[in-house]
């Protein structure tokens, strides 16, 4: 397994920060792939993923270097540039770094990826990095940005989540749920990044970045010992818009719209998460939690300045028990 020697100062100064380069890489990755992972994403393939094809048709030079950038076991640096983790940084700032890349470092860094040669087109052409930022800044405009809006919500709500359970329950509980079974906290300031047998790196003065991204996909990557990012997907809740089934006699006791909240109360949830994930407005989010707290489903707990809200035992027993009501 590949594991990190964290030090106290770069464990205490870590952050989690969204990164709207990394959501467009993460994209790419599953227009790369052709597979959703639940019905959301999937729905989102079928509506993008016949322009990406034609996209990269049109560009076969593109469409080589995408396929070995997105190596079978690694991806090129170059493609996936560490977050400064400098706050509201857009699109446009993250991807220069892609594109500043030295033209003369990318095939070396293709050839990491793709684990030896890469084609001779590749290693002729003199305008990878900033071919590349192309195709990234198409996936983007595309595919990216239309959602971008309910994307952020959702990232920014996932933050809040997991900001809030490493104050409640410490290191070992919050990054061991940030990817199972790929991340795990060890103990003694090691941390699990990926379950590859790779050589140890320490992480002692530099700055420490998880950054979620919305497709089930994650990568590491760092800046010399000055910055390290731990890039993870969503929770499935928050990554899949769907949301869970809302069971019908449950719909039928509380009204659909505020079961509907009440099902995505499992872990500790924001009221803008809820408007991102329902689709309902605001205001009528508030007032079903209202109804829910006066009934004493759901209780409110506080992380800092957001306000989060969560099933209480009688809440979980009763959405629970009208889940398996459901079961034959």
């Amino acid at each position: 397994m590949g594991w990190w020697q964290i030090g106290t100062d770069s464990l205490a100064g870590s952050r989690f920060v969204v990164s709207p380069l990394a959501e467009t890489v993460a994209a790419l990755k599953t227009l790369h792939t052709g597979t959703g992972s639940h019905p959301g994403e999937r729905a989102w393939l079928a509506a993008r993923l016949p322009a990406y094809r034609r996209r990269l048709a049109a560009a076969p030079l593109d469409a080589l270097l995408v396929r070995a950038a997105i190596g079978p076991t690694w991806n090129a640096d170059f493609l996936t540039p560490t977050p400064t983790g400098a706050p509201g940084r857009s699109f446009e700032e993250e991807v220069a770094a892609v594109r500043d890349c030295e033209p003369g470092d990318a095939v070396p860094q293709l050839e990491v990826a793709v684990g030896g040669p890469v084609p001779e087109p590749l290693r002729a052409a003199k305008d990878l990095p900033d071919r590349l930022g192309g195709v990234l800044e198409w996936v983007w405009r595309e595919t990216v940005l239309p959602d971008w809006a309910r994307r952020r919500r959702v990232l920014e709500a996932d933050v809040v989540a997991r900001t809030a359970r490493l104050a409640r329950d410490g290191w070992a509980a919050a990054v061991g749920e940030l990817d199972p079974g790929r991340t795990r906290w060890l103990g003694e300031g090691r941390l699990q990044v990926n379950a590859r047998a790779y050589p140890p790196r320490r992480v002692d003065g530099g700055r420490l970045l998880f950054v979620p991204v919305t497709p089930r996909t994650g990568w590491v990557s760092w800046e010399g010992s000055e910055r390290f990012a731990l890039v993870y997907p969503c929770s499935g809740a928050l990554a899949d818009v769907t949301g869970p089934v809302v069971p019908e006699a449950l719909g039928a006791l509380l009204g659909r719209a505020r079961a509907g909240v009440l099902v995505r109360l499992g872990s500790p949830t924001s009221t803008s998460q809820l408007v991102a994930l329902t689709g309902q407005g605001l205001g009528s989010v508030g007032r079903h939690l209202k109804v829910l707290l006066d009934a004493g489903l759901v209780r409110r707990d506080r992380a800092g300045r957001s306000v989060l809200y969560v099933w209480t035992a009688a809440g979980a027993v009763l959405v629970r028990a009208q889940g398996d009501a459901r079961r034959p």
